[in-house]
């Protein structure tokens, strides 16, 4: 079973979001989107609607092989152009509250937000729970935990 998340882009008060099933933790989605996803990036992500993974890239490059039974490593798998499903746009929200619905509709257990160039999370129930914070702080964190378990 995936681990549902949610990734929005905020343009003022409004959100245009998407769902995306795999892999959603911190160490999954929240590493790829602040790896290589910057404010351009990260709209053109959000227009391609709803997706399967998250991957580096957007686009397939010239000669590769990516479709929702074969993919690519490094590209993200989208439901309406790599498996031809109609209704999984992205959505547009009037608030972040109506954002957190969304998340809360669709299972998601993280949900990131690009605001002003900059990537934040939270959890739906857990330990971040509405707030947002930094991504970055938060992969911090985490990795700093996983190497205080590993030694």
């Amino acid at each position: 079973m995936g681990t549902r998340s949610r990734i929005g882009v905020m343009h003022g008060d409004k959100c245009k979001s998407v769902y995306c099933h795999w892999d959603g933790y911190l160490s999954g989605v929240g590493a790829v989107l602040l790896a290589h996803y910057d404010s351009s990036k990260a709209n053109h992500l959000v227009a391609m609607g709803d997706m399967s993974s998250l991957r580096p890239l957007i686009e397939v490059p010239e000669g590769v092989i990516h479709n929702f039974d074969e993919p690519s490593d490094d590209v993200t798998v989208f439901y309406k152009r790599d498996r031809k499903e109609s209704g999984v746009d992205f959505k547009v929200d009037n608030s972040f509250e109506e954002f957190l619905e969304q998340c809360d509709n669709c299972g998601a257990e993280y949900y990131y937000v690009m605001e002003d160039g900059e990537w934040f999370v939270g959890t739906v129930g857990g330990k971040f729970d509405s707030r947002l914070i930094s991504l970055k702080q938060a992969l911090a964190a985490e990795t700093k935990n996983w190497e205080t378990v590993t030694l």
